[in-house]
């Protein structure tokens, strides 16, 4: 039977915290794996040392944009944090693994893969497996690791700081990285199930993508220069959405590509608007694909946690025993000082089953019949059933 423990701890020196989180979410000597997140203003390399003190399970996490939520409450602090929750079963086995980045990130996801298998002592792709790396390469390193696994399904998101200054994290039993990726494998008979979801409403204002530059640079949609047509979208002139203005004005009023069978809209979020009316977003874009303005209220981006949260609950077979829920950096941002009332959200649809919240800068996941896949603005909210 699956158990989950959640620790924390707000004590200002880096080690202490790592440490009181580790003891605080320990199952006795039970524990197969602490998913550990932390504060980038923390020293993240003493938090690891502090939980090294006391286990020496499999680590992986990485460090959250500004917060981690847990059931007590909201975790934050001008010096930092150290949050885990850790997992015990006899029936369960995990294999973690991570590389820093190379000049292929696919052939780097394809070592991580391998060396994930190896550590966990077995010779089969895992039933599920968590995936965490840094803004910027997701989906090729996700390509990598489904050379050698196949389409095992999986949840995660992308490390973040507190206000996109590349101060982001990536933290993998003793190492501690800015940028490349980790990998937990799960070999488990428990339920796993994540409810992966941007709950943004379409709008009419679509237009097919002409020419991106770089996977991540959107030149022009319908002809027209991609800042131009979305300023339009909005409301907004292009001078407007210069730089990270133009992140903070698309919190509400994203971009959406449907995924093959229609199940899925990945969340494309719109980061920075450049002075040639191009603009840089957070994922890959695809030339000749159809492009949708999304929007939600901020009562909409709260609402939307209780209910994928819920779904998550009503999908497990059997008894949830823990929830890992990553909860986008930006939504967050848009969300604001009501950051309390997703917690009490939260709260009352776990219904007393441990959980923690992370925030990342890119959240990864599939949908029925979809593919694995990188977005960003969206949830990965992750259920373990007790059997």
């Amino acid at each position: 039977m699956l158990r989950t423990k959640v620790g924390y701890s707000m004590n200002e020196d880096s080690f202490t915290a790592g440490a009181m989180a580790t003891k605080n979410a320990l199952i006795g000597s039970s524990s197969k794996i602490g998913f550990l997140f932390t504060s980038c203003k923390s020293n993240i390399k003493e938090v690891v040392r502090g939980a090294r003190s006391l286990s020496d399970i499999p680590i992986i996490g990485c460090t959250s944009a500004g917060a981690v939520m847990v059931p007590e409450g909201i975790v934050a602090g001008e010096n930092g944090y150290a949050t885990m929750m850790s997992m015990a079963d006899v029936n369960l086995t995990v294999g973690v693994a991570s590389h820093e980045a190379g000049k292929d990130a696919r052939q780097v996801g394809r070592k991580v893969a391998l060396e994930a298998v190896k550590n966990a002592g077995m010779t089969i792709a895992p039933n599920y497996f968590y995936m965490v790396a840094s803004p910027k390469e997701e989906e090729d390193y996700l390509m990598g690791i489904q050379d050698v696994i196949g389409r095992v399904p999986f949840f995660g998101g992308s490390a973040a700081d507190d206000s996109v200054e590349g101060k982001w994290k990536i933290i993998c039993n003793e190492k501690v990285f800015s940028d490349g990726v980790a990998v937990a494998f799960f070999y488990t008979p428990s339920d796993i199930i994540t409810e992966y979801t941007g709950a943004y409403r379409e709008t009419k204002n679509m237009g097919i993508i002409n020419e991106v530059k770089d996977d991540r640079n959107l030149v022009s949609i319908d002809g027209e220069k991609s800042l131009e047509k979305y300023g339009k979208w909005i409301g907004k002139r292009p001078e407007e959405l210069r730089g990270t203005n133009l992140l903070v004005a698309s919190i509400r009023k994203p971009l959406g590509v449907k995924d093959q069978v229609g199940n899925l809209t990945l969340i494309r979020h719109p980061m920075v608007g450049n002075n040639n009316n191009t603009m840089n977003l957070g994922n890959k874009l695809v030339p000749g694909t159809t492009v949708i303005q999304m929007e939600a209220t901020v009562d909409e981006l709260i609402d939307s946690t209780g209910e994928a949260l819920k779904k998550v609950r009503k999908s497990l077979s059997t008894e949830p025993a823990g929830y890992i829920l990553v909860h986008c950096g930006g939504r967050k941002l848009g969300i604001g000082n009501r950051l309390e009332e997703v917690h009490k959200q939260l709260v009352r649809e776990a219904k007393g089953v441990p959980f923690i919240v992370v925030f990342t800068f890119g959240e990864y996941g599939y949908s029925e019949n979809s593919a694995n896949s990188c977005g960003g603005l969206m949830l990965s909210f992750t259920g373990f059933g007790k059997e």
